[in-house]
């Protein structure tokens, strides 16, 4: 009886990025290579990313590692990039957590610095 080995395609995982992040990896696509829906998204990267790639994973790590948030929360604030606790309450009330007023306070100081 002979064993057969069946091949498996690689197992992709998926993580959660920013938008200044994922400006940065179709950045490396050749313009004229680009297919139109790629060209779009690097238009709405270009307009819509507040800070760039390196600035946005310290953040998100930063956010996640010293304020408790989870990637997907600290990527939001990346990309929103609220000034005021009011602007940051407006995220935070949809998360249906609490955040204690010394970590909202935090989280600013992070993304206004």
């Amino acid at each position: 009886m002979t064993e057969q080995i069946e091949q498996q395609a690689p197992t992709k995982k998926a993580r959660v990025i920013t938008l200044p992040e994922a400006k940065e990896i179709l950045s490396r696509i050749d313009p004229e290579k680009a297919d139109q829906i790629q060209k779009r998204t690097i238009d709405y990267l270009a307009k819509f990313s507040k800070t760039d790639a390196d600035k946005a994973r310290t953040l998100r790590k930063k956010l996640s590692d010293e304020c408790g948030l989870t990637a997907e929360e600290a990527a939001e604030l990346v990309n929103i990039m609220p000034k005021t606790l009011e602007e940051l309450r407006v995220f935070t009330s949809g998360w249906r957590k609490l955040i204690p007023a010394a970590t909202t306070e935090k989280i600013i100081k992070l993304l206004t610095a």
